[in-house]
């Protein structure tokens, strides 16, 4: 048994003799004291803003900050009493005891698996979703990615307006459910990511800007408000401690770190290459997983040597989605002029749009990725953002008549050399949408109803009455579930038997090289696909809506229904 500590900068950090030492940066503050149960400790300044005391105090104890006059919550707190608005209460990390012996998951065999702990069971706990590992693991998962956890003010909500990024929220479980968690994941043999937002707080609860405005840049806009001033070293020791106590405390295998696009960082050090070096800069124990969600389509975090190992591709599932629904509108747009071009070029380069200019918009984005590692690229067929973001949470196989197709383009995505990704519930084809959904009230509730429908007026595809984000309702029918139909079962035992396949056909080739030589060849709708590793090669060939398919030689998996125009067999041979 062993236990873990991170002694963060920020916040309340207990010591050796009983006593706790506070550690706050107000520069903008006349004075500062910690607050204890009602007892009131003074807090030393410095010229660079800090301010730091100690007293003595058990952990469960209730405390806040005292700032001229009023009280605030610890941004850096490992536990509120209540809601994000009251005391913070006092966490020893010292005093829970983890099995040990855990030693990761190669990125090459990462299977990850999006999970929203509120939805992913009727109870909407951890406790409930660890009951779920078992079968996860037999699912062929080997990495869970939870959307995040860091307290919000409401009890419902997608974790996305966190506003105290070190606590993990009591509607689910609080701090030692999600160790307890992350404990039982690892015996089972399953590492865990964990969702981070670092370009912005969430609209309720977030008091930083009250009493200390200089962790933001009033001439710095983002969709959410004013800039985080990552050019405060304070400032950037927040995010970067932030990221090492997630890792450290709760021995999770990796983060996934939400729209880095918006990170408005002005400053010549990179602030993504600063946590990056500093993640990569401690020994583990463990393999560590950066993963990030970045809608430039830049390759330069993922060169090698560079501190992240992988990015969502979105193109991937905008190829795919525009092929089996015909949709045309917003983002889609560019995909749906031809979508198996798209594929095509996803498959030999990762990302389709690397820099050229694309019809219908023209606008550029992206740079060259062939030289990537293929297992730098996230594929998935959903997620939270394309499931969510529309207005009735509508996902993939809802839109998809063809259920022939859908299987192949299951196959295919989990099939290649790239990551794959599952969201919840995808595995069994739920019945269950994925909407969007808050707990705020009053003026920001309106706020939220209102802005919610305006977003879908122009969309004919997502016509139709908008679920209201606060109704408790909304939430409820987000509710995943479990397998009940025999469709459902006989989709899970395919999504199954696939992932089987992956680990004993294609992991011990990415074991060689995540780099392999890719040759893409297609003819209208029939594809043949190769990537030469060091030894043998994986040869995948499938019909996307066409005519022409034969099966290539020994072919390992073969999905060709009789009378379908989709179809796909896979085969290693020498290379």
């Amino acid at each position: 048994m062993s236990t873990h500590h991170f002694p963060k900068r920020w916040g309340a950090e207990p010591q050796e003799d009983g006593r706790w030492r506070f550690a706050i940066w107000a520069p903008d503050a006349a004075e500062v004291a910690v607050e204890i149960e009602r007892a009131i400790t003074p807090l030393l300044g410095s010229d660079d803003g800090w301010l730091v005391g100690s007293a003595v105090a058990e952990a469960g104890c209730t405390y806040s900050f005292r700032i001229d006059g009023a009280t605030y919550p610890d941004p850096a707190a490992r536990a509120q009493a209540s809601d994000v608005h009251g005391p913070s209460r006092l966490v020893d990390p010292r005093a829970f005891s983890w099995s040990g012996g855990w030693q990761g998951i190669p990125w090459h065999q990462a299977v990850i698996y999006e999970l929203h702990v509120g939805t992913f069971t009727p109870e909407g706990t951890l406790a409930a979703a660890q009951r779920e590992l078992a079968r996860l693991k037999g699912l062929g998962i080997t990495l869970i990615e939870l959307m995040p956890l860091a307290q919000f003010d409401g009890a419902r909500g997608w974790g996305y307006d966190g506003v105290l990024l070190y606590a993990p929220h009591e509607s689910y479980g609080g701090a030692d459910a999600l160790k307890q968690f992350v404990d039982a994941a690892h015996k089972l043999g399953i590492g865990v990511l964990l969702d981070v937002v670092y370009n912005h707080f969430g609209p309720s609860g977030n008091y930083l800007p009250a009493w200390c405005p200089s962790f933001f840049h009033a001439s710095v806009r983002s969709p959410w408000g004013q800039g985080i001033a990552f050019d405060e070293p304070a400032v950037r020791s927040f995010f970067v401690d932030n990221a090492l106590y997630w890792l450290e405390e709760y021995q999770l295998d990796g983060l996934r770190l939400d729209a880095v696009h918006a990170i408005a960082d002005q400053t010549t050090e990179d602030f993504l290459d600063e946590l990056g070096q500093a993640v990569r800069a401690r020994d583990w124990g463990r393999p560590i997983h950066l993963v990030t969600e970045d809608e430039r389509n830049l390759a330069d975090y993922l060169q090698a040597h560079a501190p992240f190992d992988a990015s969502w591709n979105d193109d991937w599932h905008h190829a795919i989605h525009c092929l089996l629904t015909g949709e045309t509108e917003s983002y889609y747009a560019t995909f749906a002029v031809d979508p198996l071009a798209d594929i095509e070029t996803a498959l030999r380069d990762g990302y389709v749009e690397q820099g050229q200019s694309r019809p219908p918009h023209d606008r550029p984005r992206g740079k060259p990725s062939s030289a990537l590692p293929r297992t730098a690229f996230i594929n998935f067929l959903g997620n939270h953002d394309q499931v969510g973001n529309r207005a009735q949470g509508e996902r993939l196989h809802h839109l998809t008549e063809d259920m022939n197709a859908l299987r192949v383009v299951t196959a295919l995505t989990l099939l290649t050399p790239f990551t794959p990704m599952l969201f919840m519930g995808d595995e069994f084809l739920t019945h269950a949408p994925f909407l969007f959904f808050t707990d705020f009230s009053g003026d920001l509730a309106e706020a939220v109803r209102v802005g919610r429908a305006r977003e879908f007026e122009t969309f004919s595809a997502f016509s139709g009455t908008v679920p209201d984000p606060n109704a408790p309702e909304t939430a409820a029918r987000s509710v995943v579930g479990s397998a009940r139909t025999e469709p459902q079962r006989a989709h899970e035992a395919f999504v199954r038997d696939i992932l089987a396949l992956r680990a004993f056909h294609i992991v011990p080739l990415l074991a060689e090289t995540q780099r392999p030589v890719a040759i893409v060849q297609r003819d209208g709708a029939v594809f043949d696909a190769t990537w030469r590793f060091e030894t043998v090669a994986l040869h995948l060939r499938f019909v996307l809506g066409g005519e022409g398919f034969s099966l290539p030689v020994d072919p390992f998996f073969v999905e060709a229904p009789a009378g379908s125009r989709f179809a796909f067999a896979a085969a290693v041979r020498k290379a």
